[in-house]
């Protein structure tokens, strides 16, 4: 079950993942709440958009701060996965990089890939026009070559000035490699540096009455400054970089890694845990076990020498751990913070709407779902899914092969699996869950009820019918309807929907067995 009330009104990408959990389409917008929506209202979707949409099982976002983050994000997120709905730009000009080789007298150019490491890449550039403008400006101020083979006679290049023509010597290698290191120092972002070492060089030549010398640096200087205006690129950094944050809400932790290479936001990870004294430290050292820590990782506050230490030894170079207080990495540091607040506290809020719209005493943090499953009444089996603050909690699943039911009999079906859970749960002085949630109408809801009853055991119960998505309250005569647009109504769905997974799942495992028997 998509869940599109709880998706914020912000920039970002989503990934769109079938039943496998496969991603298979990438998307950014200036709006996800309203880009997402339009996919599941819209009626006249071309074949290849209805064929998408039917095929989605579970979303993902990622919050951004603008939409040009969202969109080298997107172009990032596709690179990877290559996602099936999604345009191949393997042959795309837009973002490619720009490179400057490492041979003997370096070319500029431009790459699609930067696997390579027989040159520097910078870039990627937002637009194949912003691109084109910084290396043709790149051209005419360092005079740069861009053939790929040096020719044996100086071309129409040379002769319209904006090469300074290598291939016949009429430049020394070491003046070829200066004019490459400002190139590059533009590239990384330096101009200001750049513009500051050239004037100074500039006075000097003018000192030494080199005037024809001292306009060429002149106007190398305006054009940087002019290019600097206008130049729109994500620059490389020298380091790749983990941004971890999180937010602990009751006794749970909600944890959020952020992979950051060459600048680019590559990747985001989940964790949910019960929040402990010392939980960071101790979360650092599992997460990196079986990883190479990054050269950088931001974090919200100090950690553990040692951890640093062992972090630095694992990588076999320096970690250095930064606690940003401004910045560009408090800005990384705050967007996984907007990300934390979608990613998890959806989950509260969704909990709080089902206290509501149950009218319930306390917040349903623990809720366990029951589905049964069969094959015209062979291989009858039972599913119970449980979701604990608003997820599924997957290790306290269970499975029931129908033993006291013969033939095809529901509600028979439920009550037993209802009263084996909860028997055993009583024995072992466990503690019950704050709801449960029967897969069915009034029948399953009553067979569960009188199931509960046996034990004395009493705990909010109720059903939902998948015909009208009705949900069934003990001791109201009509169904409850919820707001089909509301998170309440879209949580139970959800773990409905989980139930009869497992047991569906679980129904074709027994026969398969049989058969293979």
């Amino acid at each position: 079950m998509i869940d599109l009330a709880s998706l914020p009104h912000s920039p970002g990408c989503y990934l769109y993942h079938d039943e496998t959990g496969t991603i298979i389409y990438v998307g950014k917008a200036k709006d996800l709440k309203k880009r997402v929506t339009s996919y599941f209202q819209k009626k006249d979707h071309d074949t290849k958009t209805r064929n998408l949409v039917a095929a989605i099982a579970s979303l993902d976002v990622v919050v951004t701060n603008t939409e040009t983050e969202a969109l080298l994000l997107e172009n990032n997120l596709i690179k990877k996965h290559q996602p099936k709905y999604n345009i191949d730009l393997k042959d795309a000009k837009r973002f490619a990089y720009i490179e400057l080789t490492k041979e003997p007298f370096p070319r500029i150019g431009i790459a699609r890939r930067t696997a390579k490491d027989d040159a520097t890449y910078f870039g990627p550039f937002v637009s194949a026009a912003g691109r084109d403008d910084v290396i043709r400006v790149i051209k005419r101020i360092f005079l740069l070559r861009s053939c790929k083979k040096l020719p044996k006679r100086a071309c129409l290049r040379y002769h319209m000035q904006t090469c300074s023509a290598p291939c016949v010597g009429a430049i020394t290698k070491e003046d070829y490699q200066q004019s490459v290191d400002k190139a590059a120092a533009l590239l990384r972002g330096k101009g200001s540096e750049l513009v500051a070492a050239l004037k100074t060089e500039m006075a000097d030549l003018s000192a030494r009455l080199e005037f024809e010398k001292a306009l060429t640096l002149r106007n190398q200087i305006a054009a940087i400054e002019r290019l600097s205006e206008r130049q729109h690129v994500e620059r490389p950094r020298e380091t790749d970089q983990d941004v971890i944050g999180y937010t602990i809400s009751g006794d749970h932790v909600y944890l959020l890694v952020f992979s950051v290479e060459k600048g680019l936001l590559i990747n985001k990870q989940e964790y949910s845990f019960e929040n402990r004294e010392g939980f960071f430290d101790e979360f650092l050292v599992l997460y990196y076990a079986d990883r190479t820590p990054p050269s950088e990782l931001i974090v919200p506050h100090d950690v553990d020498e040692a951890l640093a230490g062992y972090l630095s030894e694992k990588k076999g170079r320096s970690v250095q751990v930064t606690v940003p207080k401004i910045g560009e990495k408090k800005k990384l540091l705050d967007l996984v913070g907007k990300n934390l607040d979608h990613t998890f506290l959806k989950h509260e809020l969704k909990v709080n709407d089902l206290q509501a719209a149950l009218d319930l005493p306390d917040p349903p943090l623990v809720i366990e779902c029951f589905d049964i499953s069969h094959l015209s009444g062979t291989a009858m089996v039972g599913s119970m899914v449980r979701f604990t603050n608003g997820i599924a909690d997957k290790k306290n699943y269970r499975r029931f092969k129908i033993k006291t039911v013969e033939g095809i009999d529901d509600f028979a079906s439920i009550a037993e699996i209802v009263k084996r859970r909860y028997q055993r749960l009583i024995a072992e002085s466990a503690a019950l869950p704050d709801l449960v949630i029967i897969d069915g109408g009034k029948g399953q809801l009553a067979a569960a009820l009188g199931a509960l009853e046996t034990l004395d055991c009493r705990i909010p119960v109720i059903s939902i019918a998948k015909r009208e998505e009705e949900v069934f309250v003990p001791g109201e005569v009509l169904p409850r309807r919820l707001d089909e647009k509301g998170m309440a109504l879209r949580y139970v769905q959800e773990i409905r929907n989980e139930a009869h997974r497992f047991a569906i799942t679980y129904n074709r495992l027994l026969r398969k067995k049989k058969l293979v028997g």
